[in-house]
């Protein structure tokens, strides 16, 4: 992964078969990271990170005014509804689970408990954070679509953030989608949900999103605000339909 240096800030840059540039600002310490497509030149990357500067300096500051807990490996932070909350791992006291108030978070796991077991507890929670979300924002979707999906489930997947089996009325979503705001998840339903509609990313779907959901591509960009964004490929034609990334 190579570097280069825009406006006094150092950027990492990784290239992946992907079409967009996704950029974004890690916590604790406001390190950047882009992600673009193999062929784009040096130039446009410098030119897409300057366009980007006033937002990049406004998420570092935010990171460095945030309080700072330290915990075993340094500072963690628990991401949740599009939120950042500092984290602590609290080994022993009881069974896993999470402490959540207003400005921090604490991480409750067994006593003896390794990384990878506090990751697993980690996602056991975001996963029930998920699951009791989705069906309030799935009914207020299915009604204004005038359509249903016979189940739903959540998986957490690499490269789409949902996918919408239509022979079966099947939809999956991703587990990360906990992480974002709240307007992410619905939008990520609404989209899956018109599939049933209408299969392809044609016109008619994107008037059926306009419809139900004006502002979904401002919400798809604050989706995508990160390098973890979904792909567009598609499965089999009829069967399967992967969230749009365009």
């Amino acid at each position: 992964m190579k570097s280069i240096i825009v406006g006094g800030i150092e950027i990492s840059v990784e290239k992946k078969g992907i079409k967009h540039m996704y950029l974004r600002v890690k916590p604790p310490d406001g390190s950047v990271k882009l992600t673009a497509p193999r062929l784009v030149r040096d130039e446009l990357l410098r030119a897409f990170v300057e366009a980007k500067l006033p937002w990049i300096k406004k998420q570092q500051a935010a990171f460095l005014q945030r309080p700072r807990l330290e915990s075993g490996g340094g500072v963690e932070f628990l991401e949740l509804w599009g939120r950042s909350y500092p984290m602590e791992t609290i080994h022993g006291g009881g069974k896993n689970g999470v402490l959540l108030s207003e400005q921090s978070a604490a991480l409750r796991v067994r006593e003896g408990s390794t990384p990878q077991q506090c990751a697993a507890a980690l996602n056991s929670w975001y996963r029930l954070e998920l699951k009791a979300a989705i069906p309030p924002i799935l009914e207020r979707c299915q009604q204004r679509v005038g359509v249903a999906a016979d189940e739903w489930h959540i998986k957490d997947m690499r490269t789409r953030w949902g996918t919408c089996n239509v022979a079966k009325r099947r939809v999956w979503l991703n587990l990360q989608l906990v992480k974002k705001p709240p307007e992410c998840l619905e939008y990520v339903i609404m989209h899956e949900l018109v599939h049933l509609l209408e299969p392809s990313h044609n016109h008619i779907f994107k008037g059926y999103m306009d419809r139900f959901l004006p502002d979904w591509r401002m919400i798809r960009k604050r989706l995508n605000l990160g390098d973890r964004g979904p792909s567009v490929e598609s499965g089999a034609p009829g069967n399967r339909k992967d969230l749009d990334a365009e």
